[in-house]
Order: C-alpha cells, then structure tokens, then sequence
C-alpha cells in the first residue's frame, strides 16, 4: 500500500473524520464555524470552492458534486446553508446582488442538465434525478430570499433552444418559478407561441400506451391545457399585471387555435390510424374530455367552449352553399369522423343543447363559415341530444319566419341545409324532409301563402337549388308540392317542368321513384327494378298489419300508373309455385285485384306462370329468398354496431359515448331492413295487428329479434355496474330506434309473441322486456294506437295498454308470469325515474301493470294480506341476477313494502274492488293457482274484509253493502256481454254465457243479497238489481241506429241471465207491513212490461223466467201470514200490472203445474189459490174446446181463457184447427183477444229465424177466427188500431213485443185474401183502417224494419179471390195491398171517404197516387148540407 499513489479525500471525509476524534464541544464549534466563514471570505472563487468539494473534477458544472446522485448528504440542510453562504460572499465580492447570481447559476446548471436529451420533450431517468437535486437547491434559496425568479426565467430563455418542455413543468410543479411567470418573461411572443405550439406537438406524440412516462406526460398536457385556458379567457386583473399589454393572453389564444387548426386541418386532410398526426389529434381533442377542471372557473370554461366551437364552424370557409346542397349527405353522423364528432360531443354537452343552437345561430348570422363542419355539429346535436331535435325545428321555424319577411335568401339556405342535414339522421331522430315539406308549404297556413311576393320567392329559390341538390329533394317537391292558388298554378307548373327536366338528365324518372321514399338516401339513384322489389316488401308488411291495400300503393295506381304497371306490379306478380294456404302476398294480390288495380290479361298470365311453375325440391323454404344466407347477410354491420354498443355499457367511462353509438346502430338497421323510415309523409294512422295470431316476415323477425335480444343483452350489462338511474339515456334511445313507424308493428307483433308465451321466457327476457315497456310508456314517445284486430273491442289502444293486455293473469303459468314481469317493470321505472318528479315516474308506468302486480300479490301471498310495516330502503328489487321463484317472490314482497310503491298507490294506482272484480274474472278456474278452497277464503277476505270496510278514496266501498253488491252486478253483466274477451287466447276455456271465474263470485253475489235482505228488512221498497238495470238501460234509450239497438239487446240479455242467477225474492220483493198484503213486484213488473216483454215470443216470456217467478211468489207466500191471499192479492196485480206473466203460466203450464202442486201442498196443505185455479181453469177449457163434442162456456177473465185456447192450438195438427168453428158459440169477448193472439203467432212465425215456424199454420188459425168474427160481424178492425189506454182490449198491447205491434200493417195486408166482401165495402171504417195500415207498412219498409220479416213466395193475389195463397214478402205485400186499395177507392162506400185529408196528413208523398185517389173520392161526395133548405128564422 505505501507504493501506491495517495488518495485525495474530500471535504464531507475530513470534516467527517474531525468529528469522530473530537467530542461535542458547543464553543468549540462556534468558534469552528467563525474560522470557515474567514476562511471562504479570503477565498472568494466560487467555483474553485464547488470544485473543492465535489468527488474527482468535473469541467462542466460547477454544481455537479452537490447535484450527485449517489451522495445522499450532499442535500443536507447543512449543505444548503453552506451554499447559500458561499453564493451571499460571491455577491458581496462581485457586488451584485445574491439573487441576480444564484439565479444565473442554477440556469447554467439546467442548461447543462438539459443538454444532449433523449427525448425532444421528455427528460431522462438520469436527467431527472438531477433536476430533483438542483430544483431542491433552488427552493432553498427561494426560501431565504437568494433567488431572483425573474432573472432565473430571463437566463432560461437564452439557451431556449436547450429547455425541454418537462424542465419548464416541473419548475412549475416544484414552485420554482411558475409557467405563467416563465412563459410570460418570454420576449418574443410569437417565437414562444411557436415554441409552445411545437412542444404541445411533440407532448401529444409520446402520449402512447407504451410511453414509460405515460402518467407524466398527461399530467403535463393537462397542466398546461389549463393553463392556456385560464389564460386566454381569464377576466381576472392579477393575471393581466403578469403579461404586460394582454401578451399572455394573446399567446394562449394563438396557441390554442394553432393547435385546433392543426386538429382541423389533419381531419380534413385524411388521418391514418397509426401516424403520429394522429396520435396528436386524439390526444388533445381527448383533453376536452377532461374539462372541466378545478382551477378553471365555470364561466371562463364556457367562454372557452363558445370560443372553441366557434373556431371549429368558421374554420377554413371554403366550401360554398352550393357545395353543401350537394355534399351534404357525406357530412352525416355516421360519416364524420370520430374524433370530430367526439369533440362535438363534448362541447354541445357542456355547453348545453339550447346554448349550442343559440350560439350557431349566432355564428351563422355573423361569420364566414365551414359548412361542413356547421352540417356535421348538425347531425350530431340531433343524434346525441333527443331534446335538441324541438330546439332546431324552432330554429329551422325562426329562419323560415325572417325569409319570408325580409325575403332573405341566406336565411332560406340555412333553413333548408339544417333541416336536410338533420332528416339525414331518420326519423327517430328528426322528422323526415318530406314531412317538413309538407307542413310548411302543403297548406293555406303555409310561409309562402301570405303574397304572391312570397310565392315568387319560394319557386325563384327552388328553381336556384335545382342545378345542385339531389333528386330525392326534386322528387319530393314535385310530389308534394307546395299549396298555390289557381291564379299562380303557373308558377308551380314552371318548377315542376324544370324539376322534371333536371331529373330527366340525370336519368331520374320520376314515375320510377319508389313508393316508399327514404330521405336519408338522398342521394341514391336506386335502379326501377330494385327499388320496386323493395316496395313490394314494404306494401306487404303494411298490408299484413292493416289488412288493407296501403295508401302509397293505391295513390300510385291513379297518379303514378307507368311506375306502378311497368315496374310494381311485374314485381309483385312474379311467377312462383302458389302456397296450399294463402299467404299475405296471394291475399294482397286478390285485394288489388278485387279493386281493379291489377290489368285482367296481366292477372290471367300471373295466374297461368305460376299453374306452370316447377316445385321447388323437397327441403328448400318457399319464399321469395332462395338462400337463407341472404337475410342474414345484410344483419353484419348491424350486429357489429350492436357488438360494440353493449362494450360501451360495459364501461362507465365511455357513457358520452353511447349517444354517437346509436347512430351507428340506426345506420346498421336502416342496412338490414333494405330501406329506411319513409321519406313520404307519415300519416297519425294506427298500427294493425292481429293479437291471435300476429305474423312476420323471416327477414323483419330476425332484425327484431336481434334488436330484442341486444336490448335484453346491453341492459343486463349495465346494470352489473350501475343502477339504471346512473345508466343514462341509452335505453331510451334505444327505444326510441325501435318505435320508426317501418319498424314499430313488426317490434309489437313481436312482442305479442314473446308475451303469449311469457311462462317460457328467461329472466334476463323477462327483466329486458319489462323495460322495454317502461320506455314505450314515456310521455315523449307519442306513439301511434294499437288496433289489435277481431275480436277485441273497435277503435284503439295506447301502447302501454296494448301490451299490459298481452300479459294476463288466467292461469297459473301466466299468472305467475305476469307477476315476474309486474315486479320487474315496476321496479325498474321506480328505480330508474325516483330522481325525476313524482309525475314523471308516475306517467312511465302502465296503471293496468301495478294494479295486475298488487292483485297478483294479494292472490298469491297470504302475508300480504295482513298490514305489513313499509320499508324505506334506498334500492328496490332490480338486478342482473337470475332470480328463481322463490326469489321472485322475495323480490315481490319486497317491492310491496316499498315506501315510494305506496307512494305510487296514492297516485291513482290503487287496485279498486272494480278492478279486482275484473282480473278475477278472468281467472279460469280450472287452471287456477289456488284451489278452490283457498279461491273461497280469498274472495270472502277481498270482499268483507278488504274492500268492504275501505273508503271509496282507497277503492273500497265505505263498508256498504249495497254499493259492493251494486259494482258485483255492474261487472257480472259487463263479463257476460262479452261473450270473449279480446285478450284470452284461443285456447281460453271462457264460453259464452258468462266469464271464467263468473260462477265463484255469483255465488259471492248471493250470499252478499241475502245479507242486504237481512239487514235492510221491510224498510226497503224496492231491490238495487232492478236500479242498476235501469241505470244501464238508460243511455241506449231511444237509439235508432243498429249497433245502439244490438247493444240494447245485450244489455237486456246480460240482465236476464243475472236475474234468473239470483234469489227469487229479488223478484217478489219483501212484504208490506200491513197484514194482509201482496208482495212487491212492481220493480219486476216494470222490468217485464219495459223491456222483457220484448223477447217474448207469441204472448209468453221465457220458461226459466217464468218458473223463476212463480219460484219466488211462492217464496213470499211462505214467509207470509196468509200465503193465500198473499198469492191471490199478487197474480190479481198482475192481470192487470203485468198481464204476460198469467199467459206466460199458461203457455208453460204442463211443466209449471206439479211444481206449484207439490210445493203449495207441502208447504200449505191446502187448495191451491184461488187465481192459479182459474189458470187450470182456462186451461182445462183450451182443451175440451180443440176436443170433438160439445165445450162448457170460456170462463172468466175471458182474455185468459183466449191465451189458454191460442196455447192449445200452437200444440195441435193443422186438421184440428177446424175445432175453431166453435167459436161461433162463444161471447165475443173471447173472439177479439184470441184474434190478437193469433196475429201475433203470425207475425212470429214470419219474425223466427229457425225452420221450425210454420206461417202456413199461423195464417189458417187467424183466417179461421177471422171467418168467425166476420160471420158474426164483429168489429174486428179495432184491434188494428189499439192504444194502451182503451178499456178493455188495451192490455192487449202489453202481452206482445213492441216490434210485433209494429208490425200489425204486415199480418193485416198478410190476411188480404180472407178479407169478405161486405166487410170490405160495407164497414164504413174498413176504408180507413186499410189506408192507414197501408201508409204504416211503407213507413216500415222505409225505415228498413220489414228487413227482419222472413217469409216464402207467394202467388200474386187476385181482388176477390177466395183461395189461400201463401202471405208474399214485404215487397209484393206492398204492392198487392196498393193495388188492392186502388180497387178499393171507387167501390167504397161514399160516407167512408170522408175526413181523408186528416188521415194522409204528412203522409201524401209517400204514395202519391193512393193519396190523390182518395183525395179525388173524397171531393166527389157531395156536401149533405147543401140538400138541406136554408134556415130563413
């Protein structure tokens, strides 16, 4: 070791090595200390001083020992003081202050450190470590006030060629000197805008995945952006003191518009994926993503914004208007590049929609612009913001509005390039051009109607676009064109010429163009042929949910023949092998060919091509599509659009961008489908469907299921990581795709499908589908009605309630599904509007769904039934998860003792005792879930102890128990009268007659009358069935159309099959309190006298009618003091009240006999009463009268006994008629009713619609009895011409149905043969009866009501002819009784001729010949009194 040199140690080892030898001595140390500082003052080179202490020499900076690395002690305070000593004697000696001198130094020192960089921007690993170990240095002396920031910046800017961009940030990020500081010392402000531009540059390059700095490199950029941007927008005075004269703003400015211009510029240009321009145009455009930031405030963010998209529209103005009439269509959303529309994205959504279309608006008024990008901005507003589509149509309106004002033109260019541009987007999200069109000038409000000035403005601009738009546009004016009065047709027929010969060069013809248009193909020429095989598809679709020939299709057969003969319809009557069934398109033809739109000869060869045609082989699908593969090739691009979108859901980041993605979603469709929404204005008509049996073409099944599934797909991927009210508008979006009115009935036939075979569906089927429902329920979505087809009801039904029918509750499978779907729907929309108003989540829900969801709950769960305690938890029942049943059930509970769904109950969603009868109703019983004990228990607990006890706010009934029997009977009848209702399946084991879950609550209704009986007692005097009757009678009174009549007749149907269901004493009401008394029946016999009358048929009501009451007389009688005269006070009531009830007895009296019999024996012991054997009575004379031998007298009432004989002749053979001629020998009193009776039998047995009446028969009995009445002159004519209040035969009227008195003139001319001869011109008033039934039978032809008469031929009757023909039709009756009566006139006698003019008063045009007939006869008669000699006194 002594050979080998000697090593110098430094001045850290020896000091080191002094104070291990040498112990802690304080003034030791002071005086240490004074010694060094004369020391370093005798030695004033600094730099020698640093080169003292460094480790071995080093030429290039003096602070490189101090800025080692590898010597942690080097950056002791100690270090730091020393050195700040070392600079304080430096300036001291120099005489310039100590700041100006360190200042300089650590400059060098960064100069050196920055020197030979590996990286334009970046620093090194080494090179980092080094600044850390100076910029320590740096703060220290900053700390002790030797530091000059000032000058420091000054000396950076000498060597700026040197200074990277990370050096100048972290001597921000370090306090060393701030950037606003060192940028604004700068003394050229366009050498550090080109500086900082350049760095940016270069910054945005290194911006990579691989970038080892990456977390360093976005800070800086970020930084910096903020930076700029609170400088260049900051109002704040403090900044504006740092840049002397604005500079800094100035640079800011210049560097922010230099690098969107380079962003600008490189879109324009072409950008490839890969190149680092690229890299530099993502990576700031991407900053705007990150805005805003802390330090920027909100109003220099938004001057910024304004700013920014201001630049963006006016940015290189190069295209003209008339460039973008051609181009447009290449601007779309789809078509602009991504990064462009990222960043209109996020300024539109920062700026907000309605601040975004004021400040375009501004830009357009104010500055040179790009229109492109002004298209582009355009396309994406209307695309990623829903509620901006309103925002411009205003616009658009405001525009159009100050064009025709102030003739304008560049406001009419506007108008017309935004409204285009934003129609390119579809229909879902703008209205198409065509609709606009139309609205604006197709009507007399239109903008062009105020002048003829005006009208000359539109068609000179018109014609001025004509040389640059594309032929859609030219096609659309033309076939829908603006409204012009017929002085100005000329105008209108110029543009058309010029239209028509611009279409004409570009071999356009407008006769070609589809009838289907799509605007967002402006500017495709499809070829004839194609276009027609797309319209063919298109005509079919609407053809199979409508079931009529389209509108378009009809429209073109008249307007557009050469299109429609030369190129549809070869289309459409393509040669193929016919299907065994007829399919839609072999009925569309048949329709077309019905309506005489489809040429004979080009039908007949159709017909003759397809007879010919081969069979296609065994295995290959019959159709219009030879390979499957080509209705699922057009599906790529939307499935991948598809693909993409549920990876967006996946990722909450990219939220912002999902809006863009439904774009491209809507363009993948439009691709699928082989056509867009249509062009053509779309009408507010309905949407057609077929619930039974809803159909789909393969092609259009397929895009809806895929869109069904993805919807299902993106929804559970979203809701694994968020709850639907942090998902955004994606799912409304969505919908909103769906609900295009080309797509929108194939979506709902869908739909059906899938909700009739509910039970099978998985629960991510069943939680996306219940969504979907939610979203087709939003008050936004204005969708057209649903007309779901025979057999529901006429007219129209709103989405939501169109799909809350689909889901029903009549079995156990449905109804278990139906509540999966109720709780997923119900959670959903509570979850995902429970930050809106309670009005906006109250609106999304369909009522039917909450209140099917609470009857299902109640139904299927006993615990739910009992209060339970609600539970305010945050969430509520929604998830991804598949749950099982028992989970469903758990889920549903859960939802019941939901705070905000008894919220939701108050609103109007409670499940009233109505709408619980209603759904239980529809229950089949034999396939319910609860057996048929556990049905009984739930119907007793809903009825008496939850509906019953209830106020009438809650849906209850206020604990009356006539008001719940009242709303029982009101839904009882409503369930009969529909004999199917529209939503049960074909499959429903519902008949007619009555509901499914009828017969259960029927019983229900009983028990509940018989309660009201009990509790009401005597005090009522009268039953609630019967006012219920009433009230649902009334308003069909006095309709005189059919369907009011028909309904009319339900109602009385539907009352008739609830009264024999429920006690007899209904009909025999209680007592009366006096002893003794009849039973109450009046109720009951106005209902008979009213309305049951009317189905009776020959002078009787119904057996179960009658039996029924005859059940409940004897009821009465039973619980009465005197059952006796109880019966004899009630049937004398009815001889007299309700006389159809006694010949009612009579007709049924072989089978209502031994009922009474027993039952009065039995329960009496005694004779039966007085009134029911005078019946027997009458009877028993009906029978001996039609026996051979003599007959004992008719006995009294004798308008009884003529029932009991009229009865008694129905039953018997035509040859025992001839018994009749005993009645030569009875009272006439019997003569007159039984003639009645027999009219009526006769005009019955011309009114029944089955084979077993016989008119022959009818006419014989009344030909006989009217023989006997004729022979024995009695007035017989007086029963044509009754009214109800003549004594004696008056009640008459009340034992026939109103429409056989009616048709009294049909049986009076039916017996014109059997009319004598002095009966005919002897009676005075034959005349005038037979004039009068002559003008009351043409009245009832006229009014159509001898349609109902059904008779067979008969021969021409000759006047005075004594044979019997048959009775003819009403036709020929008419015109035999008007001749019979125009041979009648002249013969008559003179007398009956009088008074004439009184008769056929109103009434003479309707035969004028008969009238001036008896006219004539009538002013021939002589006056009697002119015979007579004046009386002089």
């Amino acid at each position: 070791m002594a050979g080998s040199p000697r090593r110098r140690r430094s001045w850290a080892e020896l000091l080191a090595g002094r104070v291990k030898r040498q112990k802690h001595d304080p003034e030791r140390e002071q005086k240490l200390q004074n010694s060094a500082v004369q020391l370093l003052r005798r030695h004033q080179n600094t730099s020698d001083l640093l080169l003292e202490i460094e480790d071995p020499p080093c030429e290039k900076s003096c602070f490189s020992g101090l800025i080692d690395c590898d010597s942690d002690k080097a950056y002791t305070d100690g270090s730091h003081s020393f050195i700040g000593s070392a600079f304080r004697d430096q300036a001291s000696k120099l005489g310039v202050p100590v700041g100006i001198l360190s200042a300089r130094t650590v400059a060098c020192s960064i100069k050196l450190v920055c020197e030979e960089p590996s990286h334009p921007v970046l620093l090194s690993t080494e090179q980092r470590k080094k600044l850390f170990s100076l910029l320590e240095i740096a703060q220290y002396l900053l700390q002790h006030s030797m530091f000059s920031r000032l000058s420091f910046c000054q000396e950076v800017w000498k060597a700026q060629n040197a200074l990277l961009l990370e050096t100048a940030w972290r001597l921000h990020v370090q306090s060393v000197v701030s950037l606003q500081e060192l940028l604004a010392s700068h003394p050229d402000r366009r050498a550090l805008a080109a500086w900082l531009f350049r760095n940016l540059c270069l910054l945005c390059q290194q911006i990579d995945a691989s970038c080892p700095s990456l977390d360093v490199t976005r800070a800086m950029l970020s930084d910096f952006v903020e930076l700029l941007v609170l400088w260049g927008f900051q109002e704040n005075l403090d900044l504006r003191r740092v840049a002397e004269s604005g500079t800094m703003t100035q640079v800011a400015a210049e560097v922010l518009r230099s690098m969107l211009s380079f962003a600008l510029d490189a879109l324009a240009a072409g950008l490839q994926e890969e190149s680092s321009d690229h890299r530099v145009v993502s990576c700031w455009l991407g900053e705007f993503r990150a805005l805003p930031r802390g330090g920027v405030s909100a109003d220099v963010l938004k001057r910024f914004l304004s700013h920014t998209l201001t630049q963006v529209l006016t940015h290189s103005p190069v295209l003209k208007a008339s460039d973008a009439i051609q181009r447009q269509r290449e601007w779309s959303f789809a078509r602009t590049h991504p990064l462009l529309t990222m960043l209109y994205r996020r300024l539109l959504l920062m700026l907000s929609p309605e601040e975004s279309v004021s400040r375009l608006q501004e830009v357009l008024e104010t500055h040179e612009v790009n229109w492109q990008r002004v298209l582009s901005c355009v396309s994406t507003l209307v695309v990623c913001f829903p509620e901006a589509a309103q925002l411009v149509q205003d616009w658009v309106a405001r525009l159009m509005a100050h064009a025709f004002e102030s003739y304008h033109l560049d406001s009419m260019v506007t108008a017309f390039l935004i409204v285009r541009q934003a129609a390119l987007e579809g229909p879902s999200a703008f209205p198409s051009y065509a609709d606009w069109f139309k609205a604006s000038f197709g009507s007399a409000r239109g903008y062009h109607s105020c002048s003829k000035k005006a009208l000359v403005f539109l068609f000179k601009f018109l014609s001025s676009l004509v040389p640059w738009e594309a032929p859609r546009y030219m096609q659309v004016h033309v076939l829908h064109p603006p409204l012009v009065p017929g002085k100005f047709r000329t105008l209108l027929a110029d543009y058309v010429a010029l239209a028509r010969t611009r279409l004409a060069d570009l071999k356009v013809s407008l006769e070609n163009m589809g009838l289907y248009g799509n605007s967002s193909s402006a500017g495709d020429v499809t070829e004839p042929c194609s276009q027609a095989a797309q319209d063919v598809e298109k005509a079919l679709v609407v053809f199979e949910h409508t079931g009529r020939v389209p509108v378009p299709v009809m429209e073109a057969s008249i307007f557009r023949r050469p299109y429609y003969l030369s190129h549809f319809l070869p289309a459409l009557l393509t040669p193929r092998v016919l299907p065994a069934a007829p399919d839609s398109r072999v009925a569309f033809i048949e329709a077309l060919k019905r309506a005489d739109k489809i040429p004979q000869s080009l039908y007949a060869a159709y017909r003759q091509a397809c007879c010919t045609a081969e069979k296609p082989p065994e295995g290959a699908t019959s159709g219009t599509r030879a390979e499957p593969t080509c209705a699922e090739e057009p599906t790529g691009p939307l499935r991948a659009a598809l693909g993409e979108l549920r990876a967006l859901m996946a990722d909450p980041t990219q939220c912002d961008a999902i809006s863009a993605q439904m774009a491209l979603v809507s363009e993948g469709l439009c691709a699928a489908l082989g056509h867009g929404e249509d062009g053509s204005p779309r009408g507010a008509g309905k949407v057609r469907l077929s619930v039974l049996a809803p159909g789909l073409q393969q092609p259009e099944q397929l895009v809806v299921d895929l869109l069904l599934a993805e919807f299902c797909q993106s929804l559970m991927v979203a809701s694994s990581s968020a709850p639907p009210e942090r998902q955004g508008p994606w799912a409304a979006l969505f919908v909103r795709m769906l609900c295009g009115p080309a797509l929108l009935p194939a979506v709902l036939a869908r739909l059906c499908q899938l909700l009739h075979q509910g039970p099978r569906l998985s629960a991510p089927h069943v939680l996306g589908l219940a969504a979907l429902a939610v979203h087709l329920g939003e008050p936004g979505s204005a969708l057209p009605e649903v007309d779901p087809g025979p057999p529901a009801p006429a007219g129209g039904l709103p989405v939501p309630r169109f799909l809350d029918s689909l889901v029903t509750c009549h079995t156990r499978e449905s109804s278990l599904f139906c509540l999966r779907f109720c709780t997923a729907a119900i959670s959903y929309a509570l979850s995902k509007f429970s930050p809106q108003p309670r009005g906006s989540w109250c609106s999304c829900l369909s009522p039917g769904l909450v209140k099917k969801f609470q009857f299902l709950v109640f139904r299927l769960f006993s615990e739910a039934r009992a209060p339970l305690p609600q539970e305010d938890a945050a969430g509520f029942p929604w998830g991804p998860a598949c749950p099982s049943p028992s989970d469903w059930k758990m889920a549903a509970l859960a939802l019941w003792r939901q705070g905000r769904f008894q919220e939701l109950l108050a609103e109007g969603f409670r499940l009233t005792f109505r709408d619980w009868l209603q759904l239980e109703l529809d229950v089949q019983p034999g396939a319910d879930a609860l057996s048929d004990t556990e049905r009984q228990d739930f119907h007793q607990w809903a009825i008496y102890e939850h509906y019953l006890p209830a106020p009438s706010a809650s849906g209850g009934c206020d604990g009356d128990l006539q008001v719940a029997c009242t709303v029982l009977v009101n839904m009882l009848m409503d369930s009969y009268r529909s004999s199917r209702s529209w939503n049960h399946s074909e499959s429903s084991s519902w008949v007619p007659g009555g509901c499914s879950g009828s017969g259960d609550l029927l019983s229900r209704l009983q028990e509940m009358i018989l309660d009201l009986e009990l509790e009401q007692g005597a005090a009522s005097r009268g039953h609630f069935v019967f006012s219920v009757f009433y009230s649902r009678l009334q308003p069909l009174a006095g309709g005189a159309g059919v369907a009011t009549s028909l309904q009319r007749q339900q109602e009385l149907l539907a009352c008739r099959w609830l009264l024999l269901r429920l006690p007899p004493s209904v009909l025999v009401g209680s007592l009366q309190a006096q002893r003794p008394a009849a039973a109450l029946c009046e109720e009951f016999f106005h209902l008979v006298n009213s309305e049951l009358r009317n189905f009776s048929q020959g002078g009787a009501l119904t057996h179960d009618i009658t039996i029924h009451f005859f059940r409940g007389l004897l009821n009465a009688c039973a619980r009465s003091h005197d059952p006796l005269l109880t019966a004899n006070l009630t049937l004398t009531e009815c001889q007299t009240k309700c006389p159809i009830l006694l010949t009612s007895a009579l007709a049924w009296w072989s089978s209502l006999e031994p009922v009474l019999h027993s039952r009065w024996r039995k329960c009496f012991q005694s004779p039966l009463p007085l009134e029911l054997q005078r019946l027997q009575e009458a009877q028993q004379f009906a029978s001996n009268f039609l026996a051979p031998g003599s007959t004992a007298p008719a006995p009294s009432p004798t308008w009884v006994s003529a029932a009991a004989l009229h009865f008694a002749v129905k039953e018997v053979t035509t040859e025992s008629i001839r018994q009749l001629k005993k009645l030569d020998c009875e009272r006439e009193e019997l003569l007159l009713p039984l003639f009645f009776f027999s009219l009526m039998d006769l005009l019955s047995s011309h009114l029944a619609q089955n084979d077993t009446a016989d008119p022959l028969k009818a006419v014989s009995t009344c030909a006989e009895v009217l023989a006997c009445l004729q022979r024995r002159r009695v007035n017989w004519l007086v029963l044509f011409q009754l009214t109800e209040t003549d004594a004696g035969l008056g009640h008459l009227l009340r034992l026939a149905p109103d429409q056989h008195t009616r048709l009294l003139p049909f049986a009076f001319y039916s017996l014109l043969s059997h009319f004598k001869d002095d009966t005919v011109t002897g009676e005075e008033a034959f005349l005038r009866v037979a004039v009068d039934m002559y003008l009351k039978l043409v009245h009832l032809f006229i009014d159509g009501e001898t349609r109902a008469v059904s008779t067979p031929a008969s021969r021409r009757l000759q006047l005075h002819d004594q044979s019997s023909p048959q009775p003819g039709n009403p036709v020929q009756l008419i015109t035999e009784a008007r001749l019979f009566l125009l041979q009648l006139i002249p013969q008559c006698l003179k007398n009956s001729s009088s008074n004439m003019a009184e008769l056929l008063a109103g009434r003479e045009d309707w035969d004028p010949e008969v009238s001036s007939a008896l006219l004539s006869r009538q002013q021939a008669v002589p006056d009697p009194d002119l015979h007579q000699e004046p009386r002089l006194f």
